[in-house]
C-alpha cells in the first residue's frame, strides 16, 4: 500500500510542474492571442491576399473573403458561397478560390492554437518546427491555388456584372472598445483553458504513467516493420494512435519521448503521419458537415476531395523532406 502511495506521489511530483509550466504558457498565449483578434491584427496580415487573387484571375472581392477567413473560417466561406450563388465565380473559379484561402485560414489556429497551446507542449524546437511545416503545408497549398488560377480561369469563370447584387460592406464593423475587446478575449481564453487544461492532466498524467512503467519501444515492436520503412521509431505508432482522434493528446503523448526516443524531425513527420490519418476522422466529425452546410452536398464533396487531395500531397512531401537523412 505504502509503495502504490509512493510511486502516486512520484507520479505528481513529476507531472505537476510540467502541467503548471504548460498551463501558464497555454494561458498567456490564448491570452495574447484572442486580444490580438480582438484588436484584428489577423485582419491586417491578410491585407496582401489582392496580390494572390489578381495573378489567379479572380476579382479583387475574392481577397475580401480570404482577409474574412483569417478572422472566421465559417464567415469566410459563407462570402464565397455568396459569390458563387450570386453569379461572381462559377464552380471552377469558386474552387480556386477554396484553394488559396487555406494559407489565410490556417493563419488564425497559428494564432490561437498553434503558437499559444502546441509550442509550450512540444517545446520550441520540435513546436516551432512542427508549426512551421504546418505554415508551409498550407502555403504551399495557397500558392497552387494561384497557379491553377492563372492556368485555369478566363474571364468565362467570372461575371463581374453580378457584383451590383453583391453587398460589399464586409465583416460588420466591431464597435467595442478597448476595455470591451480585452474582457471578451479573457472570457474566451478562459473558455479555452477550461477545455483543454483538465483533458491536458488527465492524458498527461497517463502518458507518464505509462512511459515510466512500461517499455514503449518493446511494446510497439511489432509495428517495426512499417515505421523501419520510414525511418521512424515503433513508439510512433500508438502516438499516430492517439494523435488520430485528438491532436493535442497527440502532442502530449510524444512529449516525454523527445529526445530520447524522437528527434525533432522524427517527432514532427510522426504528427503529421497522425494528421494524414485524422482526415478520415475530421472528414465525418467537421468537414461533411461544415461544407455541406455551407455549400450543399454536390459541391460541398467537391471542395473537400480537392482539399483532401491537396493536403495528403502536400503533407506526404513534407514528411519525406523531414526523413531525408541529408540534413
Amino acid at each position: 500500500m505504502n509503495s502504490v502511495v509512493a510511486e502516486l506521489l512520484g507520479l505528481f511530483a513529476e507531472v505537476l510542474p510540467r502541467l503548471v509550466r504548460i498551463s501558464a504558457f497555454i494561458a498567456v498565449g490564448v491570452f495574447a492571442a484572442n486580444v490580438a483578434v480582438a484588436f484584428g491584427l489577423i485582419r491586417y496580415l491578410a491585407g496582401l491576399s489582392g496580390y494572390l487573387t489578381r495573378p489567379a484571375n479572380l476579382p479583387d472581392e475574392v481577397g475580401t473573403a480570404i482577409l474574412t477567413t483569417a478572422a472566421s473560417t465559417t464567415a469566410g466561406y459563407a462570402t464565397l458561397a455568396e459569390y458563387r450563388e450570386s453569379g461572381l465565380l462559377d464552380d471552377r473559379a469558386t474552387l480556386v478560390a477554396v484553394v488559396i484561402n487555406t494559407f489565410f485560414g490556417f493563419l488564425q489556429h497559428v494564432f490561437t492554437y498553434y503558437v499559444p497551446v502546441l509550442i509550450p507542449i512540444l517545446g520550441a524546437t520540435t513546436g516551432v518546427l512542427y508549426v512551421s511545416a504546418r505554415a508551409g503545408i498550407a502555403l504551399a497549398i495557397t500558392v497552387t491555388g494561384v497557379l491553377l488560377g492563372g492556368l485555369l480561369v478566363s474571364e468565362r469563370n467570372v461575371d463581374r456584372s453580378a457584383l451590383d447584387d453583391i453587398d460589399g460592406a464586409g465583416p460588420e464593423t466591431d464597435d467595442r472598445d478597448g476595455r470591451e475587446r480585452v474582457r471578451d478575449a479573457a472570457g474566451k481564453s478562459w473558455s479555452t483553458l477550461r477545455r483543454i487544461v483538465p483533458r491536458l492532466a488527465v492524458v498527461y498524467t497517463l502518458v507518464i504513467a505509462f512511459v515510466t512503467n512500461y517499455d514503449v519501444e518493446s511494446l510497439t515492436a511489432v509495428a517495426e516493420p512499417l515505421t523501419g520503412v520510414l525511418g521512424l521509431p515503433s513508439a510512433a505508432v500508438p502516438v499516430i494512435a492517439v494523435y488520430t482522434l485528438d491532436t493535442t493528446a497527440g502532442a502530449v503523448a510524444i512529449e516525454p519521448l523527445l529526445g530520447e526516443t524522437f528527434t525533432p524531425r522524427t517527432a514532427v513527420a510522426t504528427l503529421l503521419i497522425g494528421g494524414i490519418l485524422s482526415f478520415a476522422v475530421s472528414t465525418f466529425r467537421r468537414s461533411i458537415p461544415f461544407q455541406y452546410g455551407i455549400w450543399g452536398a454536390s459541391f460541398g464533396t467537391k471542395v473537400i476531395v480537392v482539399n483532401t487531395a491537396l493536403k495528403l500531397v502536400f503533407i506526404s512531401l513534407t514528411v519525406a523532406l523531414l526523413l531525408v537523412p541529408a540534413w
